[in-house]
């Protein structure tokens, strides 16, 4: 059978493994903390029953530090996200490693939209992400993490979401080795970098480009003409449409979710097919650094990456 993920390692100098090949499956939605919250938690609920017990053991304390996630650890967590003051922003991580990357992870940002600081703001956002091992792909398939992937989503007003292959790198660990994770990033356009603090802070309802599963809520599946329209003008045999309600739909692109090997495979059509449509509605990313350069260039690669399936 192919290897539609390859197992891939990521190291710095000195051999701390800040990244590792898995899968992501992550939702914006353009809504305050207060409303997301109880509905993030529920999804939570979702994973850590789709999970092995005990897949998840630390999480970074609300007041910073890395602590083990007991009963004491989930009561903070609890409190984190429905009983503490919330002004302006509440971030939730919770890890399979407390002092290492491993491949259970959820992150969760709720915004007040409604606070001063996002009074002109139309580009922030509430986003979770979960992620999986490779492994729990081979073991349970491709149809398991689809439909853990829509049960999540059923649970979130998400205006655009997706589920991909990842390079998983929990807080940010990549960054000592950037050039092995742009390398990467380019030889593998299926292969998703994340850093979803800051891209919840910037996509607003926008897309922020062409996934394995591809969610699509309000503005962004009006403004593409609806899932009829998107069945017409996405003639591949390879891709499936799936009506959540009237407001929201998912395009699966292909069986299985796919790293995409460039120096193996061609693209597949589909992909430069939905990124022809949605190129209009992607975002453009307004600050360099991230896993892109650190120069003058940043911006324009950290677009050309964006937009990498784009005809």
């Amino acid at each position: 059978m192919k290897e539609h993920i390859p197992h891939l390692r990521v190291r710095a100098d000195n051999g701390f493994l800040v990244a590792q090949d898995g899968l992501i499956l992550c939702f914006f939605m353009r809504r305050s903390h207060q409303e997301v919250a109880p509905l993030a938690w529920r999804a939570l609920q979702t994973y850590l029953r789709a999970i092995p017990p005990g897949a998840l053991s630390g999480y970074v304390a609300c007041e910073g530090g890395l602590l083990p996630l007991d009963d004491e650890g989930w009561e903070d967590i609890r409190q984190d996200m429905f009983e503490r003051p919330c002004p302006v922003s509440r971030s939730v991580y919770l890890r399979e490693h407390i002092d290492q990357v491993g491949s259970y992870n959820f992150e969760y940002y709720g915004r007040r939209l409604d606070a001063p600081i996002f009074a002109r703001d139309e580009n922030s956002t509430s986003a979770v992400s979960f992620t999986l091992p490779t492994g729990y792909l081979m073991e349970h398939g491709p149809a398991r993490i689809r439909a853990l992937a829509l049960e999540l989503a059923r649970e979130l007003p998400f205006s655009f979401g997706y589920a991909s292959p990842v390079l998983v790198a929990p807080n940010y660990w990549w960054y000592a080795a950037r050039g092995a994770v742009r390398a990467l990033r380019d030889r593998y356009p299926g292969l998703d970098v994340y850093d979803l603090e800051e891209t919840s802070r910037r996509l607003g309802t926008r897309a922020r480009g062409v996934y394995w599963l591809t969610f699509l809520g309000q503005p962004l599946l009006g403004q593409l003409g609806g899932l009829e329209s998107l069945r017409q003008r996405l003639p591949f045999p390879e891709v499936s449409f799936h009506s959540l309600d009237d407001e929201r739909a998912l395009l699966t692109l292909d069986e299985w979710p796919d790293a995409i090997d460039t120096e193996q495979e061609p693209i597949p059509p589909q992909f430069p097919a939905l990124a022809r449509l949605l190129e209009p509605f992607m975002y453009e990313q307004e600050v360099s650094g991230w896993f892109f350069h650190d120069d003058k260039e940043g911006l324009e690669d950290m677009r050309r990456w964006i937009r990498r399936f784009c005809p």
